[in-house]
């Protein structure tokens, strides 16, 4: 699929466009030179007509007063030349993540002219410190932003087996499939003036995507099936690449492409989400419960000779994948920022539709079940207890109740290495320090407790360079037992 060539940008970050004026000189044309107007490209009918949201950008002098929080077009001297001038074009840092049109005022006393000067498309930018998705360090931005590829593990804890998994998102056509997925979801069907408002936030972003990934509630891109015959369509074992998914989908007219898992739908996201600038890994969590009740408990049926019984809804999945996202999390506070759980495979819904999340690690951590969205069903995929229970004529004749069986192991991949990354201690509930390791760098957060809800202080969040000769500690293999003393700066912890 060729991709339509769009200039890429990402908010806050300016970026040039040069005007060429022919044979006139620019002293005739300065002074006309009136306004910029930028809008979201709805369809070919003219913005003006259609009256879709659209801002006017004052060209200014490099001495002139810029607001930051408004789209900002400027000309310094330099760039001026005989036949042509260059503008500086910036947008806001919480600019909506769309395609947009750049148009040309150009009036003198005796005309106005409109000029296309084209379209661009505009991403969040992880690079910038006051973008919800920024990323403190150049080894996670190349990780979760500019790597095309991956490695998924599959499996039970003890028998992991590799998949290498190409996102595929610099591949022609993946942009465009990614625009278009915004463009045909419920919200933007439903009222696009305010879809586009609010997808300048990445918490509303995530939610969409994460719903238009399966087709269970819209024209998403894949169907799930998990047993019978996959000959009308393609195996979920035999995907490797989120491009092809993606094309399939986009050239369909937006018909679900058959079929997917819970690995498939995880990997696809992962590529949309880095597509459109938020930082995205790809996490396995081994021995998952499915806990529908939200009761924090699988309960399973057995008889007295062991034989399995079919009297629950709830499940445990020997391994299953989601989808973890950087962002902040103003609607929550400070202390549930970070890592975010997106889990794109249908199975339960979230406030009428079949998505998950985003749920802070923070909060899985810190078992606060009420933290926007889906924390305690999240919570029990890596926590819930197992009651196993047996039946003799029709009574419970014993009970046993498993407190370790599940989430036992939680892997994505290393940073700048295809070995495994244990999450598991950063998603063990309770009190105390999470370290988290990656290349030379260890981040460790100090977690306290307040009436019954643990949040993260956030004056304890440390980053700590760790020099060449010490990085033996980013080589430890931490477990539920590990005690780890961890000296800073700013003291012990």
């Amino acid at each position: 699929m060729e991709g339509i060539k769009h200039l890429v940008v990402r908010r806050g970050k300016p970026f040039k466009i040069t005007l060429m004026f022919g044979g006139r000189p620019l002293s005739m044309h300065l002074n006309a030179l009136n306004e910029a107007v930028v809008c979201h490209k709805l369809s070919v009918i003219s913005f003006f007509i259609t009256g879709d949201v659209s801002e006017k950008i004052r060209v200014q002098f490099s001495d002139e007063w810029s607001d930051p929080l408004r789209w900002s077009a400027k000309i310094y001297q330099s760039d001026m030349h005989p036949q042509s001038v260059m503008v500086h074009i910036c947008s806001p840092v919480l600019s909506s993540v769309a395609l947009y049109e750049l148009l040309l005022h150009i009036e003198t006393r005796r005309t106005r002219r409109s000029y296309v000067v084209g379209t661009f498309v505009l991403l969040c930018n992880p690079w910038l410190k006051d973008d919800p998705v920024y990323m403190p360090l150049g080894v996670q931005t190349q990780e979760y932003i500019k790597s095309d590829y991956g490695m998924l593990y599959m499996g039970t804890p003890l028998n992991i087996s590799r998949q290498p998994w190409s996102f595929g998102q610099y591949e022609p056509g993946v942009l465009e499939a990614c625009l278009r997925l915004l463009q045909v979801s419920p919200q933007h069907l439903r009222d696009k003036n305010k879809d586009y408002a609010l997808r300048a936030d990445p918490v509303y972003l995530s939610r969409t995507l994460c719903a238009m990934v399966n087709c269970n509630d819209d024209l998403g891109i894949l169907m799930g099936k998990w047993q019978g015959s996959y000959k009308d369509g393609v195996k979920p074992t035999e995907w490797s690449s989120s491009a092809d998914i993606l094309h399939h989908w986009f050239r369909s007219s937006c018909r679900p492409v058959r079929y997917g898992q819970c690995w498939v739908f995880a990997s696809v996201l992962c590529t949309v989400m880095r597509v459109l600038g938020i930082p995205s890994r790809v996490v396995t969590v081994f021995n998952a419960a499915h806990d529908g009740d939200g009761s924090l408990s699988v309960e399973e049926y057995y008889t007295s000779t062991g034989e399995k019984l079919n009297l629950s809804k709830d499940s445990i999945w020997n391994f299953h994948v989601w989808v973890e996202c950087w962002m902040r999390r103003p609607d929550l506070g400070s202390g549930f920022d970070g890592w975010q759980v997106v889990d794109p495979t249908p199975q339960e819904k979230s406030a009428g539709i079949y998505c998950c999340g985003p749920c802070p690690v923070v909060a899985i951590q810190q078992h606060c079940l009420g933290a926007l969205y889906d924390s305690g069903f999240i919570s029990a995929s890596v926590d819930a207890d197992i009651i196993r229970l047996i039946v003799s004529d029709g009574l419970v004749v014993e009970r046993t109740v498993d407190t370790e069986a599940v989430g036992q192991l939680i892997y994505t991949k290393s940073i700048g290495s295809d070995r495994p990354e244990n999450l598991t201690p950063l998603l063990e509930i309770g009190t105390g320090v999470q370290i988290q390791t990656f290349g030379e760098t260890c981040i460790i957060t100090r977690v306290d407790a307040h009436a019954g809800c643990h949040v993260v202080d956030t004056e304890a969040l440390v980053f700590i360079q760790i020099c060449k000769h010490f990085c033996v500690l980013t080589s430890l293999h931490f477990s539920k037992a590990s005690p780890i003393l961890i000296h800073s700066a700013r003291g012990a912890y």
